[in-house]
């Protein structure tokens, strides 16, 4: 397929003033941030996202190594294989139900992969929910300086049921082209396992319930299929995404990110006992967090007030 020159050349990098909404939800650097910082203004806001931040980490941490953490869950996250190439020769079956080679989708632009099973009951959806929201606060546009692929890690799965999930996405989405550059795959068990392993995505499948068991985030790679960064979670803050678009359009790799992992499984309603598990390792790991940190939010505070007087 034919393309603009134009959109062939790596997106533009605009330097990003700090804001308090940018500090809070990390789209700078907390350096960044407190070196612009006012006293009494961006600089404590800045702390607060901190510590926000820093707690979901120390829990994700202890939920991690968790010695009571259920077997289903003991092989499940998203590691990072930073600078890795993906194999793309892998044929994978596209909406419409054509073969295609995941290569197809790359060369020129860099591509968001996003890892789901379509009829996923839970995190799925949230996720490609949170993927929508991003992409619709971008001023990039699917199709023209990225591309999109969102893979069923389920073999069982079929073009129509990503046909359907298509439909629904690209028409919220709205804009001219998405149709080309968000792409709804199926493929067999050894391309979703080649595709996932290369990518760090682990995940089990709980025979009892027949559902999925995994973590949920989103990869970016260059328009050369290496990895270039991970976005843990359910929501992806549109000017991290459109920085991570950035540096992958150039072939830059980041740096490693912290794992804020959220778990999509099954439990038992009626003893709750996975939720109850994981519940308690986060409330030891934010407590951890909090304490250790409150030291040093004592001390900007009185930092702040100290530079008003």
């Amino acid at each position: 397929m034919g393309q603009n020159k134009a959109n062939e050349e790596p997106l533009g990098e605009e330097k990003l003033r700090p804001t308090v909404a940018s500090c809070r939800t990390g789209t700078l650097p907390l350096g960044s941030c407190l070196r612009h910082a006012r006293p009494g203004g961006l600089r404590r806001s800045a702390m607060t996202g901190l510590l926000a931040l820093v707690s979901a980490v120390g829990a994700s941490a202890q939920v991690r190594n968790a010695s009571q953490l259920p077997l289903v869950l003991r092989n499940v996250g998203i590691d990072q294989k930073l600078n890795q190439q993906v194999p793309l020769d892998l044929p994978f079956r596209d909406e419409a139900g054509r073969t295609i080679r995941l290569g197809d989708y790359f060369g020129s632009k860099p591509v968001i992969l996003s890892l789901v099973y379509y009829e996923c009951p839970m995190l799925c959806t949230t996720a490609l929910n949170g993927l929508l929201q991003s992409l619709k606060e971008l001023k990039f546009d699917v199709g023209d300086q990225f591309n999109v692929v969102t893979v069923s890690f389920d073999p069982t799965e079929t073009p129509p049921l990503a046909a359907a999930k298509k439909a629904v996405y690209v028409g919220t989405y709205g804009r001219p082209g998405a149709a080309e550059g968000w792409h709804f795959l199926t493929g067999d068990e050894d391309s979703i396992r080649r595709l996932t392993d290369a990518v760090g995505f682990r995940y089990n499948y709980d025979p009892s319930i027949k559902q999925y068991v995994h973590a949920t985030g989103l990869i970016v790679l260059t328009p050369q299929g290496k990895i270039a960064r991970y976005f843990y979670g359910i929501q992806y803050p549109a000017g991290s995404l459109r920085l991570g678009l950035v540096e992958a359009s150039h072939g830059k790799i980041g740096s490693p990110v912290d794992e804020v992992l959220l778990y999509c499984c099954q439990y038992d309603p009626q003893t709750g006992k996975y939720s109850l598990i994981i519940a308690r390792a986060l409330q030891v790991g934010a407590a951890i967090t909090i304490l250790s940190l409150g030291t040093l939010v004592l001390v900007m505070f009185r930092s702040d007030v100290s530079a008003k007087a």
